[in-house]
């Protein structure tokens, strides 16, 4: 039965009001280009012009493959507006896993770089348009042809699917986290209301993450205020660049991950620059290190902000706001805490029949809220796993304090956390395995002071033969995207099994610590 508050604001009408509240003010700037709210309002116009004249309507997934710029920010919005699906993908993902995602999602067009036009061949969408192709063809040139008349941002309900957030989940290939309209509505008032208190116009925003996931939600919220968000004209991550534009713009919140952020606090350029602007430097997607935490709080002053949530949570679990961030350990200072609920959100650990467990005691992260996903696309055994009674189970575990704060001790799943990004063992092993002179491979996490966690891979070479890094190294380019290859490869005669035959990844792990292994 149809509730009459099914209907929902469409999220590209956070645009519209901002081109209408602060036309002339600067909505985005990348490099030495600059967009008022009202151009991008008009050019997000003829890009859902063009998507509609290409017969994309709502409920079509649309494929984004492209590094940040505004064009990717003009793909989200014109998506939106249509009523259509977001589907971004990370940049960094070889042409075979990105025609994956396409096919998992059912993508009726593509939108994409020229310098992935291997992944669009791959893919083999009819619709693609490449969105720095200057030809007739080509994005610019379809929006300067398109009939952009400011059609109004199509109706929308609370459950209708406005971006799918690729993420492995717990276990397993990437699935496609369905986010909404109404529950995105609920994470960016969320965010503004726990994350980034008091941002109004007049703020500035810096990207120092990939738009097409946590930084594009965070961007979501800049624009739901119409504070201007500043990209870095360099298509590589660079700390002195990224000093010069908070300066220069008085940058007053970003949003970033714990290596990143350990490498803008150690460059050179951290002292010298003026960081008086800054409010809130948000952090999140893995562990960070309590030294470099304390390196960072000496230098930026009390702005750190820490949340801690998955994507099918879109990051609103818990969150450490500056109050509760402490240069000096010592009493009453709570060290390796991520925070307390966010709010609306509740958190419960259990057992693993669903139990609910007292304080103190480790056990499965669940959270209840309106932030939770709408569950995962065509895939009705990850639903059934994922949730329990209402509650979505992280795969995490952790414990909550007498105070409610919580507390991650590990995970449910081999899976460990690299850079910010997921990365699960099975695929990097299935990938080792299908080298002909491989017999059996097992790949763990293991931390790492600048990556959080980084890894390792346990090889058997098949008898008779001798296999060393170089070589799987070079077969791993290209069958996996670059950052799940192991930095260390290790070469044993036998792996350590359980009773049940299966590898015993715990003694695996102890034997690498006490340096049983013997690296090629």
């Amino acid at each position: 039965m149809s509730r009459a508050s099914d209907r929902v604001m469409n999220l590209a009408t956070f645009l519209r009001q901002a081109a209408r509240r602060f036309p002339d003010r600067a909505a985005i700037i990348w490099g030495d280009r600059a967009w008022s709210w009202h151009e991008l309002d008009r050019r997000v116009d003829a890009a859902s012009s063009m998507l509609a004249s290409m017969g994309i309507a709502k409920g079509d997934c649309v494929l984004i493959q492209s590094r940040n710029s505004n064009q990717l920010i003009e793909t989200m919005f014109a998506c939106f507006r249509l009523g259509a699906i977001w589907v971004p993908s990370n940049f960094r993902q070889t042409p075979n896993e990105i025609a994956s995602l396409a096919r998992s999602s059912g993508a009726a067009a593509m939108l994409c770089e020229i310098e992935f036009a291997e992944h669009a061949t791959l893919c083999g969408i009819e619709r693609t348009v490449f969105l720095d192709d200057l030809g007739s063809g080509g994005y610019e040139a379809r929006l300067a042809a398109a009939d952009g008349t400011g059609a109004p941002d199509v109706r929308v309900d609370y459950d209708d699917p406005c971006w799918f957030f690729f993420t492995s989940g717990t276990t397993g290939r990437p699935k496609a986290a369905i986010l909404t309209h109404g529950q995105m509505g609920f994470v960016i008032t969320n965010h503004l209301c726990d994350l980034l208190p008091g941002t109004t116009e007049a703020d500035a925003s810096l990207v120092v993450a990939p738009l097409t996931h946590g930084a594009g939600v965070h961007l979501l919220t800049q624009v739901a205020r119409g504070a201007k968000t500043v990209i870095p004209a360099g298509a590589n991550f660079d700390a002195s660049e990224i000093w010069d534009l908070v300066e220069k713009w008085r940058i007053t919140n970003m949003f970033t991950v714990p290596t990143i952020l350990k490498l803008l606090v150690e460059h050179p350029a951290a002292e010298a620059a003026d960081r008086t602007s800054l409010r809130h430097v948000i952090y999140a997607g893995a562990p960070m290190y309590r030294r470099d935490q304390r390196k960072a709080l000496k230098l930026l002053g009390p702005v750190l902000v820490q949340y801690f949530g998955l994507g099918e949570v879109t990051g609103a679990i818990t969150v450490l706001p500056p109050r509760d961030h402490d240069a000096h350990d010592g009493p009453g200072v709570k060290v390796g805490t991520c925070g307390r609920e966010r709010t609306a959100i509740e958190v419960s650990i259990q057992d693993m029949d669903g139990n609910t467990l007292d304080a103190g005691i480790t056990g499965e992260i669940c959270v209840c809220g309106p932030a939770v996903f709408a569950g995962y696309h065509d895939n009705p055994d990850a639903n059934a796993a994922a949730f329990r009674d209402g509650w979505f189970r992280t795969g995490d575990l952790g414990y909550l304090d007498s105070d409610g704060d919580l507390f991650i001790t590990g995970r449910a799943s081999d899976m460990f956390i690299s850079g910010g990004s997921n990365i699960y063992p099975l695929e990097i092993e299935e990938a080792i395995l299908a080298h002909p002179l491989v017999a059996e491979a097992a790949v763990l996490g293991v931390p790492d002071a600048l990556w959080g966690e980084v890894g390792i891979a346990v090889c058997i070479a098949r008898h008779g033969h001798v296999i060393c890094a170089k070589d799987l190294i070079q077969w791993l380019r290209g069958r996996i995207a670059p950052y799940k290859i192991p930095k260390e490869f290790h070469f044993w005669d036998a792996l350590p099994r359980s009773a049940y035959g299966k590898v015993a990844k715990a003694e695996l792990r102890a034997l690498i610590e006490k340096g049983r292994s013997q690296a090629c």
